[in-house]
């Protein structure tokens, strides 16, 4: 592998991770959101999905982001009779995003992201060296 296909093999890492990143954001953004119309359901958890690809053009196999997947966890209620979203119990179904998973979540996605860039920097410091040797 030449060092230009490991940069593109590191940036492909790095927008996967990044496209995780913002369904993470997502879910964090509507982890205490109730469902937008009476009787309806509030946000589902989505999942980021990866997949490893051969990309011919570069010999190499690269990491492609997918479609996020729902999450078929139950929802979580929260007994609530005030509020204008509750069942006739006084419950009110909120989304079955657990914000700890998240975090720790996006705290990997971000740490995977890191590696690539550390992958970046030293790539374009051997380039750098070799010409500095051609000099």
């Amino acid at each position: 592998m030449d060092l230009s296909t490991s940069m593109a093999v590191a940036a492909a890492g790095m927008r996967a991770q990044s496209d995780r990143m913002k369904t993470i954001a997502e879910n964090i953004a509507n982890a205490n959101s109730t469902s937008p119309t009476p009787g309806g359901e509030p946000y589902r958890r989505q999942i980021a999905t990866q997949q490893s690809q051969f990309d011919s053009e570069l010999g190499a196999d690269v990491v492609k982001s997918g479609k996020p997947l729902r999450d078929a966890a139950p929802f979580r209620s929260k007994y609530d009779p005030g509020n204008p979203d509750a069942d006739k119990q006084g419950y009110v179904k909120l989304p079955n995003v657990n914000s700890l998973v998240e975090v720790m979540d996006m705290r990997e996605a971000q740490r995977s992201y890191e590696a690539d860039l550390s992958v970046m920097d030293a790539t374009k410091a051997m380039l750098g060296r070799t010409v500095d040797l051609l000099k």
